[in-house]
């Protein structure tokens, strides 16, 4: 099944999930983020470092499943009998009469898949985390200017104040509300550099060789606008499939575990010389499964396919409601995200002007122009948290519908 097609406005990526959401296209600009350098150092991180090994491991023991059970035994035996010498060399086999290394490799094909799901879901998350971690710098980065604009302007305030002050256009209460909203300023400030300081640290850590003035995150996000879950995209997450990947081993243990309750024969021969008479021999023995059938090992499995099975229905129910839920989170971001946007439309950069206009000419007190100047860069700020929560709920919504790799293959 294709993922992608293009079109003619633009290249476009298709998901679906439930009927009662509209069709949803990925429609890409052109960010600064590459995704060949962000699978780079996502690849170079020791979490997914380990994780690479981890399931090679797992894919050794795969291969090891394939081979045979029974490996042939050679026997030898050297005694001396009176004046002659007696000895012989013999080889056995044990047969897997139950075919039971087809169910072992059945075993390992089932280890290959929940290895490689269970790494691929590795990269998603890892690489969730440092887009999250991009977009919370970003965040600090866009909060920590207009902190550093609000000080610029309170100080140039509070000059204009004393000035005035000074030339008796305004009273000495002016100038303490300026010095009391530069104060909390500073403090404000100062939190939020501890912030700014705190999310480059976060990303440095998930993105070894970034730099703040590189790679940075789009800033209309990764371009999901419309979306519609499928059944497909529960069905194929990769934890999903890991766990019935898992379940189907398990299924596969407990086969394997009820043919270990039938004994396997070893056949042998052999041949040698006792004094002066050549001899030739064959063998054949069975274990008798009387003392301890093994029936216990296989309803033990049994038991543990039906857990496994309990599990992989636990998984898929929960990344189902995910999905919901994080579907529900994009859907109100964009749409308050777009509200704002409305709302905001020239305001920013008028509001300020105008609102300094007023207190000069005096239609504005001083307390009331300080109230207004607050309340304008609280309504910036929300913007700012509102567009970072915007593109936060995407990341996440295209972890949980199994989608993150494939939506940063579009980045430029």
């Amino acid at each position: 099944m294709k993922f992608f097609s293009a079109k003619s406005a633009g290249i476009a990526l298709f998901i679906g999930f439930s009927a009662s959401l509209s069709v949803s296209s990925f429609a890409f600009a052109k960010p600064t983020l590459s995704s060949d350098w962000l699978d780079r150092q996502i690849n170079k991180h020791p979490d997914i470092v380990s994780a690479r090994e981890l399931m090679n491991a797992e894919f050794s023991k795969a291969q090891g499943s394939k081979l045979p059970l029974y490996n042939p035994e050679l026997s030898t035996g050297y005694e001396r009998e009176g004046d002659g010498n007696n000895y012989n060399i013999g080889i056995s086999q044990t047969i897997d009469l139950w075919d039971k290394q087809a169910v072992n490799a059945a075993i390992g094909d089932k280890i290959l898949t929940a290895a490689s799901k269970q790494f691929t879901y590795a990269i998603e998350q890892k690489k969730a985390q440092a887009l999250k971690a991009l977009i919370n710098w970003q965040l600090a980065m866009d909060k920590s200017s207009l902190a550093f604009e609000q000080e610029q302007q309170l100080e140039t305030l509070l000059k204009i104040v004393t000035k005035r002050q000074k030339a008796g256009d305004l009273g000495q209460v002016d100038a303490e509300l300026t010095f009391l909203n530069l104060s909390q300023m500073l403090n404000k400030t100062a939190q939020i550099q501890a912030q700014l300081t705190q999310a480059q640290a976060k990303v440095n850590e998930l993105l070894p060789d970034w730099r703040p003035d590189t790679q940075a995150y789009p800033e209309q996000g990764l371009g999901v606008t419309n979306f519609q879950v499928a059944e497909q995209w529960l069905t194929q997450h990769p934890q999903v499939l890991a766990s019935q990947a898992l379940w189907q081993m398990q299924k596969s243990k407990a086969q394997y575990a009820m043919l270990e309750t039938k004994a396997d024969p070893t056949i042998g021969i052999s041949a040698g010389k006792k004094d002066v008479d050549n001899v030739v021999g064959v063998t054949f023995s069975m274990p008798l499964n009387i003392r301890n059938d093994y029936q216990a090992n296989a309803k033990a499995q049994n038991q543990q396919a039906i857990a496994a099975e309990a599990n992989f229905r636990s998984v898929m129910r929960k990344q189902k409601y995910l999905i919901q839920a994080s579907t529900a989170s994009l859907i109100s971001n964009k749409k308050y995200l777009g509200r704002w946007q409305q709302l905001m439309q020239g305001r920013g950069e008028h509001s300020a002007q105008l609102l300094q206009k007023q207190w000069q000419v005096g239609d504005l007190n001083t307390s009331d122009y300080l109230l207004a100047l607050q309340q304008r860069a609280e309504g910036l700020y929300a913007g700012i948290e509102l567009q970072a929560q915007f593109k936060i709920s995407e990341v996440q919504w295209l972890l949980d519908v199994g989608q993150l790799n494939a939506a940063t293959k579009l980045l430029n």
